[in-house]
């Protein structure tokens, strides 16, 4: 029982719990193909930044490489999804 308060347990969950949800909930019919692909994408673009803070330590960082990551991922996710909708 130890191991599931643990850190790295808890994310692996969020990022397991993501996975379902861009899987399986988000391939249904149930919403828009377009809205779909969209929320995939930001999906993606959260456990990047989960697996990058917690398992590659980025959150140990100096503050200027996590603020150069960070802008990273936004910039990079916005190009994304704008080109997506263009």
């Amino acid at each position: 029982m130890e191991t599931l308060r643990k850190p790295a347990t808890l994310i692996w969950a969020a990022l397991m719990l993501a996975t379902c949800a861009s899987t399986w909930w988000l391939s249904k019919d149930l919403v828009l193909p377009t809205a779909a692909t969209v929320a995939i994408i930001l999906i993606a673009a959260v456990k990047i930044r989960l697996v990058l803070m917690h398992f590659m330590e980025l959150r140990n960082a100096p503050w200027a490489w996590r603020l150069v990551f960070e802008i990273w991922l936004v910039a990079i996710t916005a190009l994304i999804v704008g080109f997506y909708l263009l």
